[in-house]
């Protein structure tokens, strides 16, 4: 039966990939729905049926990312705009840095031990980007002035045992010490900058360099991703997550296959992957476009696949487009999902590992090509990071012109995204006071065991709530992370027992009111707990608008017996405990009371330090625990915020 329909599928996809031949009226174009219902289950390698749809739509060539540097009619218009100008300009104030890679064994294995970032990514990073404008400045002006930085750069990143960052290989140093090869974050880079130097520079480089640079490329790329796409080993992990490590590494990995490798069916296989690929990577976002690993890595990975897709677009001549993919509406809610998640005034809240703040820094290219692609917010200004959007920027200048207005939509009174149960209730007082709750799971990206969570802003002011992300180092990712656990949120604590992880463990909403005046949410969290005991538990959310605002949080229990019942106010303001009932938090601007009640039992008010020295928003941050003095089988306790 599956062979069957498999075969019908064949069917149907080769007459939609060949209709209009004979008239030639129309274009030969790949049918994503069709084409994934082939895939191997087991593998995110394509399958021959997938194969066979490829090579209708792929062509035998190479991919060209942009004219090579022989082109000077090409060359010498970008060389005169104004982006071109100021490109050289930026490459000519780098040409006298040396490459700061490879680091030493030492600093790699420390790195590695410690998770400490600081003391080779930098170094990592700025090699990578002066190398970018090395070779786009001589594609630019052709003097042969780039030339010897080229080489030295090209030669220090080839001479560099492992292109992972050193806290991404095993604690055994395997991809150090030549046991194994991985893609990451940062290899995947490594391996694209040197594939556009040796497409686009042609002959201007050494045929010693050229074929190093080809045969370096072809293992620590492109057979590592084939290799891991046919047998998901332990290399390459991402290859069927959801997370922005998917999009990101995918994109830099068929990059580079498809520019630099000469074997046509390496480079079906690599597209087809990807296609397959990106599938989980998609999966990972909401029908609404939800994004539950918040709004920087929406940029980073979102970013990362629309890049993929421009590139796929362009090299097939529109017949694989990624940016309807098999959903145009939900690649439309994605495209404008910074709009639907901001709070007001440029915060947003800074769920998972996410920001609390829309950044005006770093690249802005997934917002360009979702203006151009989904309708959204046009930008007032073009941000880019690497070399491969640049090239993207200059052969579509259309797509990047900016907007000469600041485009300010109203904000609704309220957004809910209802496939991952986050809700934003908008204050539209002249000083906004709002919220934003997430019911969600817990084996979302960057999982926080934070079902309930919420943070609430006065203005811009993140006043109380989720604190936010641990940095990025040594036991930073630790289940014992109390930042990373529901001890760190402003969730139930109940019988000294924390949510648990997985999927299973989520909140799930039964009830909203949204009006002019007020809005409501109500969810039952009781599935966020391993306790048999337990026989309800809801949280309650209102946001009453009238006046200056007023935000109520309030938890209701009820037991089989009875159970210790404790929450706890989160903040990275300073604070003061006025009484038994009531704590004052200051932030830099405002001062919010927030009023604890409790319906049968009494309760302690026991602030501490969170154990956590490093924050994503700042540190220190504060739990002020709030616990019943004695057991009980049901009970309410509910915490009013009012700005002062």
């Amino acid at each position: 039966m599956k062979k069957t329909l498999q075969l019908i599928y064949c069917f149907m996809a080769m007459v939609i990939l060949n209709q209009n031949i004979i008239g030639q009226t129309s274009s030969v174009y790949l049918d994503m729905s069709i084409y994934l219902k082939f895939a191997d289950s087991d593998t995110i390698y394509p399958s021959s049926e997938q194969i066979e749809i490829l090579k209708k739509v792929m062509p035998k060539e190479a991919f060209q990312p942009a004219s090579k540097i022989s082109d000077r009619a090409y060359w010498n218009n970008i060389g005169q705009t104004k982006s071109g100008k100021d490109y050289l300009i930026k490459a000519n104030a780098l040409l006298d840095i040396k490459p700061e890679v490879p680091i030493s064994d030492s600093i790699y294995r420390l790195a590695n031990r410690e998770g400490n970032r600081g003391i080779y990514k930098p170094k990592y990073y700025r090699t990578m980007d002066r190398l970018e404008h090395f070779i786009l400045a001589e594609c630019l002006e052709d003097q042969g002035r780039f030339l010897t930085q080229i080489k030295n750069y090209s030669n220090a990143i080839l001479n560099m045992k492992s292109w992972l960052h050193p806290n991404h290989d095993d604690e055994n140093n395997g991809v150090l010490e030549g046991r194994r090869v991985s893609i990451d974050l940062g290899a995947r880079k490594f391996g694209s900058v040197l594939a556009l130097a040796n497409y686009l520079l042609e002959d201007k480089l050494p045929k010693e360099l050229k074929e190093e640079i080809n045969g370096q490329l072809q293992k620590r790329i492109t057979d590592s991703y084939l290799h891991s796409t046919k047998y998901l080993d332990e290399n390459n992990k991402w290859i069927k997550s959801t997370s922005n490590w998917n999009s990101v590494c995918t994109s830099g990995a068929i990059l580079a296959t498809i520019t630099n490798s000469k074997s046509y069916d390496d480079r079906l296989a690599v597209v087809g992957s990807a296609l397959n690929s990106m599938n989980h990577y998609l999966s990972g976002f909401g029908e609404d476009g939800y994004c539950s690993e918040g709004l920087g890595y929406w940029g980073y990975g979102f970013g990362h696949y629309l890049y993929l897709a421009q590139i796929l677009y362009d090299f097939t001549e529109g017949r694989i487009d990624l940016f309807a993919f098999n959903n145009a509406e939900k690649m439309k809610n994605v495209g404008n999902f910074p709009q639907s998640f901001e709070i007001q005034n440029g915060t947003c809240a800074p769920f998972a590992d996410g920001v609390s703040s829309i950044s005006s820094k770093g690249s802005n290219f997934a917002n360009v090509l979702s203006a151009n692609y989904y309708g959204a917010i046009i930008p007032t200004e073009i941000r880019m990071e690497e070399a491969a959007e640049q090239l993207i920027a200059w052969q579509h200048p259309k797509m990047f012109e900016v907007s000469n207005n600041s485009m300010i939509s109203e904000m609704p009174d309220h957004t809910y995204f209802n496939d991952f149960g986050m809700v934003i209730s908008r204050g539209k007082q002249e000083t906004p006071f709002s919220i934003a709750v997430k019911a969600g799971h817990n084996a979302e990206n960057h999982n926080h065991s934070d079902v309930s969570t919420y943070e609430i802003f006065l203005d811009t002011d993140m006043i109380t709530g989720d604190i936010g992300a641990p940095s990025y180092r040594a036991g930073a990712f630790s289940p014992d992370n109390k930042a990373r656990s529901s001890w760190g949120h402003p969730v139930p604590l109940i019988n000294n027992k924390l949510q648990s992880n997985g999927i299973e463990f989520k909140g799930i909403i039964t009830e909203t009111e949204f009006t002019e005046v007020m809005d409501k949410v109500v969810m039952n969290i009781l599935p966020a707990y391993e306790l048999p005991m337990l026989q309800t538990l809801t949280r309650t959310i209102t946001n009453d608008k009238s006046g200056v605002g007023t935000i109520i949080i309030e938890d209701q229990f009820n037991a089989t017996g009875p159970i210790s019942f404790g929450s706890s106010i989160m903040t990275l303001n300073s604070y003061k405990i006025v009484d038994d009932t009531t704590v004052i938090l200051e932030s830099e601007n405002y001062k919010v009371k927030a009023k604890i009640k409790s319906e049968g039992f009494t309760f302690k008010i026991k602030d501490e330090v969170v154990p956590v020295k490093h924050l994503r928003e700042g540190a220190p941050a504060y739990r002020i625990g709030i616990d019943a003095d004695k057991q009980v089988k049901e009970g309410k306790l509910t915490i009013t915020y009012t700005p002062l």
